[in-house]
């Protein structure tokens, strides 16, 4: 007979990791439906998780996915909580490296605005 597998909730599991602020941050998530474990939707903060699983969720503005190495039994301190799982998100895309001023899409700066009011009243007077 085989020992049944250690899991643990997966709110609780995320904030042990150091993910959400809180539990409740992190019940919030999964309850919303925005989580998946090994690719299928969880819709409860109750889901069970264990080691192997991988879990993909939002953070912020970027996706996260990250595979369970160990349960934890707290919310110890970030080193603690950083060997409960392997990092296996892709890397965020690099940012554009734009130069202040150099886009000049938007609305038009005060010295702008001076000199179409020069070109418009040099215009109407030739």
């Amino acid at each position: 007979m085989s020992e049944p597998r250690p899991s643990l909730r997966i709110d609780k599991w995320l904030w042990y990791a150091r993910f959400f602020k809180t539990r409740g941050l992190a019940a919030k998530v999964a309850a919303g439906g925005h989580c998946r474990v090994n690719g299928e939707h969880v819709a409860k903060a109750s889901f069970g998780v264990g080691p192997g699983d991988t879990i993909t969720f939002p953070q912020g503005r970027q996706v996260r996915v990250v595979e369970i190495l160990e349960i934890g039994s707290r919310r110890g301190p970030a080193p603690e909580a950083q060997s409960l799982y392997l990092d296996i998100s892709p890397p965020p895309p690099p940012k554009p490296t734009v130069v202040p001023g150099s886009d000049r899409s938007g609305r038009p700066t005060k010295s702008d605005r001076r000199a179409i009011e020069k070109l418009k009243h040099r215009g109407g007077q030739t």
